[in-house]
């Protein structure tokens, strides 16, 4: 590690929940811990960073507000000379989701390290300091950019993590891209490239940062699903409430039930964007010469959503 600073920022989560007793893992209350008690958890890290609590929730429960403050956050400590990276403490559920967000605003070139727990802090076992210490031993890794995941001893990207199991410690998977890398005994290992970060992308950051500051409402946007015997309704209701989007999960390569996409065309001539993804959590959308809507790009529904609320706003990416 340099002799710059980490900053660690909390935000809530199972990583900093509390049970009643040390032997559940399951019945607890997220976000009971502050971030500063849970680096104390870490022998001798106190030491060597930063901590500030920007949020105290159940990832479950983000929100757009907490998006908002924790982005101009990680902005603000980025551009400081003697930061070398920020790590954030959050909650499994929707890591995915605000390490996605992260990226597009801010497409940081310093490592931005979001990292979480399967158990409580108060756990007979609990795998929340393990985490953060190899958050930090990748947060101060040389040539490190961008946001990642970092769980279990494996470090993913922000574009392709996905929470792909229920309960297990190592929750998350990064598909057909594979991880970035992996800790070993406090050593990171780099298997392939960072995400990669725009060169002007400090100025798009402080332009995206402005954007989200000046937006008291973001565009709505919502996911729907297609299944054997779905039909529109569903979609006719989000457009009759003024849907600005829509992102559908649909079934293999994209494919659509006849009844949904009749709802989702009528909802596309309306002027509502709609956008195509898979409800498979491997590959992508390969996309064809007749293809009705856009495709994610390779984006999970919960990204593609994030995106084209981004996109809506005016972030640029």
């Amino acid at each position: 590690m340099t002799n710059k600073k980490i900053v660690i920022l909390g935000t809530g989560g199972t990583i900093a929940g509390l049970a009643s007793n040390t032997s559940s893992n399951l019945d607890y209350t997220a976000a009971l811990v502050g971030v500063s008690q849970l680096v104390g958890a870490v022998e001798g890290l106190s030491s060597q960073v930063e901590t500030e609590q920007v949020a105290q929730i159940d990832s479950k429960d983000m929100t757009f507000d907490v998006w908002t403050a924790l982005a101009n956050r990680v902005h603000h400590h980025l551009a400081r000379a003697d930061v070398r990276g920020v790590v954030i403490t959050h909650g499994t559920d929707t890591i995915e989701e605000t390490a996605y967000f992260l990226q597009v605003v801010l497409s940081p070139t310093k490592p931005v390290v979001l990292t979480c727990a399967m158990r409580p802090a108060s756990a007979l076992a609990p795998d929340g300091p393990q985490n953060i210490l190899d958050a930090v031993t990748v947060a101060g890794h040389a040539g490190a950019q961008g946001v990642v995941v970092v769980c279990a001893g494996y470090v993913h990207s922000a574009l392709d993590v996905q929470k792909v199991h229920t309960y297990q410690l190592n929750a998350f998977g990064s598909g057909d891209a594979g991880v970035i890398g992996l800790i070993e005994e406090n050593t990171f290992k780099l298997m392939r490239n960072w995400p990669s970060s725009h060169i002007n992308s400090a100025q798009a950051a402080t332009e995206n940062i402005a954007r989200l500051n000046q937006t008291t409402t973001w565009p709505a946007v919502e996911i729907v699903t297609s299944y054997a015997g779905v039909s529109g309704w569903l979609v006719d209701s989000l457009l009759a409430h003024g849907v600005a989007g829509l992102v559908v999960a649909g079934t293999g390569n994209g494919t659509v039930h006849h009844a949904l996409e009749a709802a989702l065309r009528k909802a596309q001539a309306s002027g509502v964007d709609i956008v195509r993804a898979t409800r498979c959590t491997q590959g992508r959308v390969l996309a064809r010469a007749d293809d009705l809507f856009a495709s994610a790009n390779g984006l999970s529904p919960v990204k593609a959503r994030v995106a084209m609320m981004l996109r809506l706003m005016g972030v640029s990416s």
